[in-house]
């Protein structure tokens, strides 16, 4: 009799979906025990965005997590997501750290990697499955469902007929977005059945209501692998739960054969551990659906709203949501998940700030449009790709073609710093706070008080030099990190700042220069919701008022300061790169000119309106 294999996400995707992939180890390893005993088809553990989560916010070795889960869940396979060509970083890697990155994720005890690529481009998914498949390890071909103008059943069959030919051991439909309708799933379940003669796995997100109905209908269609979550974990942007699932199939040619009530029990443990991390709770946890409409997965709804969150401009949401789709088509129809979600979403953002489509194009929005990412789905926008990128060449080839190896360069890059070749890898990963996690993890200071003492001795007062601090409120410690502030043109003003990870906008009313806190005192926030001591120093750059000043359109970070006092510059040259919500963006000179002041060095936080360059 066939029977329903689940992959349960508990461990990885449901609370990267839901708690913004904050579980700790700590949490997991606890009832490891129980999850081995239940007899999933596998359990999805890593990838995705758990490795940039461990390394840039929890301070936790993602290889060492990787390992405790493989001694801690012995009888049972483990699962990873893997963005093709991209790993689990932002942008293309060469095939010698594709192949590194693959063996050793296989080495500390990987099982199956499920490979995608954002554009559905299968030549960048390549080089993974081989590397998978020379591990001895089951290689999953990945299909981004979306719907457009351009995108077919026709088209996703041909798919899984290459990803078949590909050496391929499943093929997985990739809803991310939570798109798919039932009888969209029926179409699809049955077109590819009939097509291939390896298993359908189904990967949908609970976002509209759905997906429990798709996954019934891509079972009676012949799919009889499906993703679910713990319920604790479970709806809303995450995915079905478990146990409606179990039970659903239970007593039926389907029957899972899983233990209703050890399920449960596992369930109860993580509603206790989702208490924890009630700070990181996304707003919109419930139904949304709006996606069948704009195609926005939940996940970027609650990015889109930080982002406008941190320019004061949350109103404009259905702005931007509006203006989703329009990108979308500009960029030629790509599918909606990590990166492109990313790049289509913070292009958006930024034309509705800037009031003028394109006055601000991101770096990845250029490199997209040069083909840097492999092939659109549909052609794109030639006036937007010509604005962008101007006479420079579109790539045809494969991306990586164009790529020399970087194994050799990233490990004199990293140098004494690298304990191991999967340090290496996470250096190559995220370069700035991969290096920051290694020499922090060598010095011990992995969590480290970001406080130091001001003003003379014995005086007892404390400020966050470095603008990150703790506080602790109603017994609870929160990290404080300030990414922007208002100019100080009024006696209040609006400081944004990032709670335990979390963005939040606070008007802070300005009493001298520093707001200091006593040391070891409570630091409290008002009844007015202000920010009663902060530690917080105020920007020393000037507000911009001049043509000649050069200004951020949001808070963010200087990736690079590509001139120097003196230099001569015209009107479109890029002076400076700035980062925001992990898109880099050019940001140009206004005026043609000579440089006379630069206020801005490689690693400073930024606002808006502030003059980071001078140019007469």
């Amino acid at each position: 009799m066939p029977q329903v294999h689940i992959t349960d996400t508990i461990l990885r995707d449901a609370h990267q979906s839901l708690i913004a992939t904050r579980m700790r180890i700590e949490d997991m390893l606890p009832i490891c025990s129980k999850l081995d005993a239940i007899g999933f088809w596998s359990l999805e553990v890593w990838g995705g965005a758990t490795f940039d989560a461990c390394v840039r916010f929890l301070k936790e070795d993602p290889w060492e997590r990787l390992r405790a889960l493989r001694a801690a869940l012995p009888n049972t396979r483990l699962q990873m997501l893997l963005r093709g060509q991209n790993l689990l970083g932002y942008r293309h890697y060469p095939d010698d750290v594709v192949r590194e990155f693959v063996k050793k994720c296989a080495d500390n005890g990987m099982d199956i990697f499920r490979v995608f690529d954002a554009l559905n481009d299968l030549r960048n998914i390549r080089s993974s499955v081989e590397a998978v498949k020379a591990a001895g390890k089951h290689a999953q071909g990945t299909i981004c469902y979306t719907t457009s103008p351009v995108h077919t059943i026709e088209q996703f069959v041909a798919m899984a007929k290459e990803i078949e030919t590909m050496g391929c051991d499943s093929v997985a439909i990739k809803d991310m977005a939570g798109l798919l309708t039932p009888a969209a799933t029926a179409t699809l379940v049955r077109a590819l059945k009939n097509s291939i003669k390896i298993p359908v796995h189904l990967h949908s997100h609970a976002t509209t209501g759905l997906a429990p109905i798709c996954q019934w209908k891509a079972v009676e269609n012949g799919c009889l692998h499906i993703d679910t979550a713990i319920s604790t974990f479970s709806g809303g942007t995450s995915h079905p739960a478990t146990e409606t699932m179990v039970a659903a199939f239970k007593n039926t040619e389907f029957d899972t054969g899983l233990d209703l009530g050890k399920l449960q029990e596992i369930g109860f443990y993580f509603q206790q551990v989702r208490k924890k991390y009630h700070q990181f709770e996304s707003e919109f946890t419930g139904l949304d659906t709006r996606v069948q409409v704009n195609q926005v997965p939940g996940g970027m709804i609650s990015n889109l709203s930080n982002q406008l969150k941190e320019q004061g401009a949350l109103h404009r949401m259905n702005d931007v949501l509006d203006e989703i789709p329009r990108v979308r088509e500009d960029l030629g129809y790509p599918p909606l998940v990590t990166p492109t979600s990313q790049i289509v979403g913070t292009q958006a953002v930024l034309n509705v700030i800037a009031g003028t489509r394109y006055k601000n194009i991101t770096n990845e929005v250029k490199f997209y449009l040069q083909g840097r990412y492999g092939r659109p789905p549909a052609p794109v926008n030639s006036v937007v790709r010509q604005q962008a990128i101007g006479n420079a060449d579109v790539i045809d080839s494969r991306p990586a073609d164009l790529l020399q190896p970087e194994m050799e360069k990233l490990r004199d890059e990293i140098g004494s710093l690298a304990k191991s070749e999967e340090d290496v890898l996470t250096y190559a990963m995220f370069p700035e706070i991969g290096r920051d996690f290694l020499d922090r993890r060598a010095n011990g200071t992995l969590n480290p008080e970001a406080l130091e003492p001001i003003g003379k001795p014995n005086e007892g007062y404390y400020c966050a030099v470095a603008t990150e601090f703790n506080i602790t409120l109603h017994g609870e410690t929160y990290h404080i990190k300030v990414t922007g502030t208002g100019h100080k043109t009024k006696d209040t003003r609006p400081f944004f700042v990032s709670v335990d990870g979390i963005p939040e906008e606070i008007n802070v009313e300005i009493l001298d220069e520093f707001i200091s806190a006593p040391v070891n005192g409570p630091t409290s926030f008002g009844a007015a919701g202000n920010l009663a001591s902060a530690g917080v120093k105020g920007s020393k750059r000037p507000r911009a008022t001049k043509p000649g000043h050069v200004t951020s359109s949001m808070p963010g970070v200087i990736v690079d300061v590509l001139v120097k006092v003196g230099d001569a510059v015209k009107p479109g040259d890029p002076v400076l790169v700035t980062e925001a919500m992990k898109m880099e963006t050019e940001v140009q000179a206004p005026i043609a000119g000579k440089v006379v002041q630069v206020h801005v060095k490689k690693g400073d936080s930024v606002n808006p309106d502030e003059a980071l360059i001078e140019i007469e």
